[in-house]
């Protein structure tokens, strides 16, 4: 979809991706298909472009700092460190005076006894590397779940460092957008109201459904994360709204983000030819949102064996619009497309989201 964005305005694209071909790869001029550990191809890759962004975050920092010595890199090594390893990230709030869940975390399961005594229960433990959709993720209810350490670490995949957070009980779970030039120039997009399923989101809504105060708080979230970490791209900033309120920030994502996915359709400028303006230097697009909009994710889940859905069904609705990925196989939790809808109100389109989403099901 970055590539899609960028072609409309007059841009090529040499794609990197180890185990190709990728969907990105299949509508690029070039890809290059070799592992992130490979600097002959590293570099042979960043003397053929004039600028590199990325849209994933579990990159080798060693990778991005041998491509960021021959070209531009946003955004960069420093903010892909903070933002790929939740103790770093947690530490990056922290230290910003941003508001964040608290936390403790552990290297041993001395470490993971006390960091659960310093949070308490409920909590949920997380691997603090290479998480993403609910992975390496454990939600312990109380002191009773925590009877073998060991066999937790196990069930985690034995990973070298967790992060304990205390469990949030929310009023909401919502996302704000951020795009930042390297002159500092910021905007967001409108808040994106955020369901999730099994951890995986499910749907998005927007325009969320809170009063303005809040909308312009987390906004300012936003651009403030943003100006923190000196990003130049763009930056989507998840948050619980805790039931007194308040906003505290989960995650965050130095990419174009599942939750604006909503922007192709629903905003004067989506947010993938947002990140093309930001890391080049241009003008922002203005984020103005056109009509309400919903978006719902399609997992692999609603494939049956190598047999895709039935369309028709879903595009019976001439407001419908529909995006497949083109990965190939469809796997339980694979988000394999999108279908976006608009129309004159949050909660019709809320209605006739679901109903659509369950038509596909049948």
């Amino acid at each position: 979809m970055l590539v899609l964005a960028g072609r409309a305005m007059g841009y090529r694209f040499h794609v990197y991706e180890p185990s190709g071909p990728s969907p990105a790869g299949m509508v690029a001029d070039r890809q290059t298909n070799a592992l992130y550990s490979d600097e002959t191809a590293l570099r042979a890759f960043a003397e053929s472009v004039d600028i590199v962004t990325l849209e994933f975050e579990n990159i080798p920092i060693a990778a991005l700092e041998v491509v960021a010595a021959l070209v531009p890199v946003y955004p960069g090594p420093k903010v892909l460190h903070i933002c790929q390893h939740r103790q770093r990230e947690k530490e990056f709030l922290k230290s910003a005076g941003l508001p964040h869940v608290p936390f403790a975390y552990a290297a041993s399961n001395e470490e993971l006894i006390s960091g659960l005594v310093e949070i308490g229960y409920p909590c949920v433990i997380k691997t603090a590397a290479f998480g993403y959709d609910g992975k390496g993720q454990l939600k312990l209810e109380s002191a009773a779940s925590m009877d073998d350490p060991l066999a937790l670490w196990q069930q985690l995949g034995n990973p070298e460092k967790v992060v304990i957070e205390r469990w949030i009980e929310h009023a909401g779970e919502f996302s704000v957008i951020c795009s930042r030039r390297a002159d500092g120039v910021a905007v967001t997009f409108p808040v994106a109201e955020n369901e999730h399923r099994h951890h995986i989101l499910h749907r998005t809504l927007v325009p969320a459904r809170l009063d303005p105060k809040l909308i312009a708080t987390a906004e300012a979230l936003g651009k403030c994360v943003a100006e923190a970490l000196e990003l130049v791209g763009l930056i989507a900033v998840e948050l619980f709204l805790t039931r007194s309120g308040e906003w505290l920030i989960n995650e965050l994502a130095p990419r174009t983000h599942n939750s604006g996915h909503y922007t192709i359709e629903g905003c004067r400028t989506s947010q993938f030819s947002q990140q093309i303006r930001a890391i080049c230097g241009l003008p922002l697009g203005s984020t103005e949102l056109l009509k309400p909009t919903v978006m719902v994710n399609l997992l692999g889940d609603l494939w049956q064996g190598n047999t895709s859905p039935d369309w028709c069904k879903l595009l019976s609705d001439p407001r419908v619009q529909l995006h497949l990925y083109d990965k190939g196989a469809a796997r339980a939790g694979r988000k394999m497309g999108h279908f976006t809808l608009l129309g004159e109100s949050a909660a019709q389109l809320e209605t006739d989201a679901g109903r659509l989403f369950s038509v596909l099901q049948l």
